[in-house]
């Protein structure tokens, strides 16, 4: 492709993870696999809670709008590089890939925005337990998350309208599986700079913000757990935690290791594995988390399931 700006561009190249052809079929195994498991899971979780009134709780709404997103999160970036592994194709358009730029930015935050909600929530049910049902009304919850979707959706049109700005020449390979806006930036021939500048302000303000109100919850819930006089107290109490805090940890150290490691290695391979745990894995693992330890989840499921057969025997 000649240089020009970036409205002559036809697409990008995704290099992926390797280009030897004996792994193609192994890597497309894997990742329909863990593809599958993600929307089956975060499914059955959506499922179990609309489905058992019981779960119509903030916490369990907050959970199902956390599935629903994971969802649409993974669904950004797995069934493009399996279309592009089965075509033996590497390209995405360059409409593809602002817009896969878009949702990916859109869902990740979002993804951080829930957690923090969630935070909050535990707080409020830990230390304002005689509260809480006047605090977490429908109406505050349903504001939360109507507030979290249309901050992500400007702060993704921002970003992607910054993207597409730039000006591209002959070099158009992106060595990830998916169109991140870091890798794309850094392709471009044109000034860089309002990039830069929009990339690094929103992930401190929208990643590192929401970070702070997460640990500032759980401060206040540790030492709410630590003036329980009973152990059976304080457990119980701790254990309505343990599911959120895992996903948290597991979901912010994946990303911090990530730009970690892609700053100590200066290897774009290395950061597209490294991001195979925040885009794929974590999603796949939360309804596991969730749902493992959870006997609510369990029995709304089972009795889901039970009503199902039943109605099936009966035709």
């Amino acid at each position: 492709m000649e240089s020009g700006n970036n409205t002559q561009i036809s697409g990008f190249l995704l290099l992926g993870f390797s280009e030897r052809p004996e792994l193609q079929l192994l890597i497309f195994g894997l990742f329909l696999t863990m593809y599958l498991i993600t929307v089956c899971g975060n499914l059955l979780i959506i499922l179990a809670v609309t489905s058992d009134s019981l779960l119509h709780t903030p916490m369990y709404f907050f959970l199902c709008n956390l599935s629903f997103v994971d969802i649409c999160f993974t669904s950004t970036t797995i069934p493009k590089m399996l279309r592009n592994i089965q075509t033996q194709s590497k390209v995405i358009t360059y409409e593809g890939c602002i817009t896969q730029i878009y949702f990916l930015i859109l869902f990740a935050v979002l993804d951080i925005f829930l957690l923090t909600v969630m935070a909050y929530d535990r707080f409020v049910a830990i230390c304002h337990p005689l509260h809480y049902t006047i605090i977490m009304n429908h109406r505050l919850c349903g504001l939360m998350i109507l507030v979290s979707w249309i901050v992500c959706i400007l702060n993704s049109l921002l970003q992607s309208l910054t993207a597409l700005r730039l000006s591209f020449c002959t070099n158009l390979e992106i060595p990830h599986f998916f169109c991140e806006l870091n890798q794309v930036v850094q392709l471009a021939s044109s000034d860089t700079f309002l990039n830069n500048v929009v990339m690094y302000f929103a992930a401190i303000l929208l990643g590192g913000g929401p970070f702070a109100g997460i640990l500032y919850s759980y401060s206040k819930i540790v030492s709410c757990i630590r003036g329980i006089s009973s152990a059976q107290g304080k457990y119980k109490a701790f254990s309505t935690c343990v599911s959120h805090l895992s996903v948290v940890s597991l979901y912010y150290c994946t990303v911090l290791g990530v730009y970690l490691s892609s700053a100590a290695t200066h290897s774009s391979h290395s950061s597209a594995t490294a991001s195979v745990m925040y885009t794929v894995v974590t999603p796949m693992l939360n309804p596991f988390i969730y749902s493992l330890r959870n006997k609510d989840i369990k029995r709304a499921l089972k009795l889901f399931f039970v009503k199902e057969t039943t109605k099936l025997s009966q035709h």
